[in-house]
């Protein structure tokens, strides 16, 4: 998978959120004709923010994940959503996996996570 598509109700916000917190700054955002504003990852991977004025509907079980490369990775991440008031919805701290899922600004569940090699 190469990019991932999220309509939300303010592009902005949501832009910060994902530069902030999930690394998509690695280059310069483009926006396109039809107003979708392009971002990306140090890995090559883009995420497509749409501008919708609709309400955003997911599914309980709809997430999505970015791993990293260790357990402390999430702790430290963990903490630096605790310290800012980011709503975390689940957390998992077992010997194989560790976790973290947090919201996004439209509502929209994102986790972090590791596992073993």
């Amino acid at each position: 998978m190469r990019h991932l598509a999220l309509a939300v109700r303010d592009q902005e916000r949501s832009r910060r959120f994902y530069e902030t917190y999930f690394g998509f700054d690695a280059e310069p955002a483009r926006e396109y004709d039809d107003g979708v504003l392009m971002l990306y990852n140090a890995d090559g991977f883009s995420l497509a923010l749409g501008p919708t004025d609709g309400p955003i509907r997911m599914p309980e079980f709809f997430h999505f994940g970015i791993g990293v490369s260790t357990p402390e990775d999430v702790h430290a991440f963990r903490d630096r959503l605790r310290a800012d008031s980011v709503p975390i919805v689940g957390e998992w701290d077992e010997p194989d996996y560790v976790s973290v899922k947090c919201r996004d600004p439209d509502g929209y569940v994102v986790e972090l996570a590791w596992e073993p090699d």
